[in-house]
């Protein structure tokens, strides 16, 4: 059995997703973010980052202890070695889907994030920001449709990279962008993905929360989730 520890965002559905595409057993422990329970030592202990998701495999790949990794994409990784899956064998095909996992890991969600923050959450407008993030963002969409061109997945056939980068392309409507005027391929391979029944479950596995955090963030649940740190130790 597989702990989830999770809250329904783009970084949460990558691995709900996995899960039900991979079949493998979970459960899912909520952690509401807007609360500051990502700060509770209990899942510090889990993701010493205070970032979901995170798992904790109770029977590990390689047999032992529970095994706790933090960290959407090392947990992807995890999953995909461990379900046998959706992460080539061959070094060229499998490289070939490391790749765009570190691009969705490195770009499009970071990038996306800042982007979204800068233009829904930001306590006053910044315009340098909001124009740096949004053609940050317009470029990685292009990366990805030109990507897409003529494949049916990322990597030709569904993988983890398409797992990753899925859950960011959700948000497109409040990053203001139109998939069918401005990215066809990312239209096509986004409808094809949602298609997917293992990929549907994936996206649903917390919506009971939704409504929590459905309505705009009050001042105590900004702090919570833009300002608040972990209490470090005196020096």
């Amino acid at each position: 059995m597989i702990d989830l520890h999770y809250w329904p965002t783009p970084n949460g559905w990558k691995i709900s997703i996995a899960l039900e595409e991979m079949e493998l057993p979970y459960r899912v422990l909520p952690v509401n973010i807007g609360r500051g329970e990502q700060f509770e030592p209990e899942f510090l202990a889990v993701s010493p980052n205070n970032r979901i998701p995170a798992i904790v495999d109770h029977e590990p790949l390689g047999g032992g202890a529970p095994l706790s990794i933090f960290e959407s994409g090392a947990v992807l990784l995890y999953l995909g070695e461990k379900s046998g899956r959706f992460l080539p064998q061959e070094p060229r095909a499998r490289y070939e889907v490391i790749q765009w996992l570190m691009w969705q890991m490195g770009g499009l969600g970071p990038m996306l994030g800042q982007h979204g923050h800068f233009t829904l959450y930001a306590p006053e407008t910044l315009p340098y920001a909001k124009k740096r993030y949004a053609d940050e963002a317009r470029r990685l969409y292009g990366v990805l449709n030109d990507r897409l061109e003529g494949r049916q997945y990322i990597c030709g056939e569904c993988s983890i990279a398409d797992m990753a980068c899925w859950p960011w392309i959700v948000t497109y409507k409040n990053q203001g962008f139109d998939l069918a005027g401005d990215f066809p391929a990312v239209r096509r391979w986004f409808d094809r993905c949602k298609e997917r029944p293992a990929l549907r479950r994936g996206f649903e596995v917390g919506r009971e929360y939704r409504t929590i955090s459905a309505s705009p963030p009050d001042a105590k649940t900004r702090d919570i989730l833009f300002n608040a740190r972990r209490e470090l130790p005196p020096a």
